[in-house]
């Protein structure tokens, strides 16, 4: 049999396109196996709910992920499937998404029997602050924020539209701002009413003082602050929400399968080890010279 070293470039290709897919199934088997291990240490359901910026196909046109219906159907199903006396865990790391999909799965979760808790290991934004107020508990790294679930139409906060038709005199608007101002006071009602919903629910117990709701619900709907505003775990402490702060380390670990996809340079960089204390270097002896003299050429 004569040898053809032509042939080593195509087993090469070969094995090379092979190699994603084994990578994309290796991966997956990991991530199985974490949550398997999270679920057994937390004697229940574990449900990731994590957005990063996808990559479409090899164009590497990025595309941003939100909650969506098809996110509803799949957590609704999960939750379907979980008995009533087992606690739900769900993992949130999202900007927010769709309103319909969000209340769907926010619904679920309150009326599952057991303990729901959310952990929020970076953010939780818009929609993923209104899941972790479904939730019985939120626990949350100490570095990680919520967000104001206050609602937005289009690429205005409707809380500001409301405020153009008060400071205006109404012949002095146009008939699409006042449509538009009629449509944000329905939906701040509706949030409003539904946040209430969340705040109030009791199952298994009540995780809000009643005196508190009121408060929370004028906070987090009514446009105080800007959409983004960062909802640090003290601030929503105070606010009276039910937070923890600590994350097991199997939360970071599952994080990690889910990386932020490549494309060229990366921008944050780190050699990913924890640094051991350094040796202090030896102080210098006699006397020390002063800052900013410079030292003097020998003269002969």
């Amino acid at each position: 049999m004569n040898f053809d070293p032509f042939n080593l470039f195509w087993i090469f290709l070969f094995i090379a396109s092979l190699q994603p897919a084994w990578q994309r199934r290796a991966t997956e088997m990991r991530r199985l196996q974490a949550l398997r291990e999270f679920e057994r240490q937390r004697n229940g359901r574990v449900i990731l709910l994590i957005h990063r910026q996808e990559s479409i196909s090899l164009l590497g046109i990025p595309l941003s992920r939100y909650i969506s219906i098809e996110d509803s159907e799949q957590v609704l199903r999960a939750i379907r499937l979980t008995p009533p006396n087992v606690p739900i865990d769900l993992v949130l790391h999202t900007p927010g998404g769709l309103v319909l999909a969000t209340e769907q799965i926010a619904r679920a979760l309150i009326r599952h029997p057991a303990k729901v808790t959310v952990f929020v290991p970076h953010y939780a934004m818009s929609g993923g602050t209104m899941l972790a107020l479904a939730a019985d508990e939120i626990v949350m790294d100490e570095n990680a924020v919520l967000g104001p679930v206050d609602p937005q139409l289009g690429n205005f906060p409707a809380a500001s539209i409301i405020n153009v038709v008060e400071q205006k005199p109404v012949g002095d608007i146009d008939d699409q701002t006042l449509i538009m101002a009629d449509i944000s006071r329905k939906a701040v009602r509706q949030v409003q009413r539904f946040v209430r919903t969340l705040l109030e629910d009791n199952i298994p117990s009540p995780k809000i003082q009643p005196e508190r709701i009121e408060a929370i619900i004028e906070s987090l709907t009514t446009g105080r602050v800007t959409h983004d505003y960062p909802i640090t775990a003290e601030e929503a402490t105070d606010l009276g929400l039910p937070v923890t702060v600590g994350l097991p380390k199997t939360i970071y670990n599952l994080m990690d399968l889910y990386p932020q996809p490549q494309g060229g340079r990366p921008t944050v960089q780190y050699i990913p080890m924890p640094y051991e204390p350094r040796i202090p270097l030896p102080q210098p002896k006699g006397r020390p010279i002063p800052e900013g003299a410079q030292a003097q050429p020998n003269r002969r």
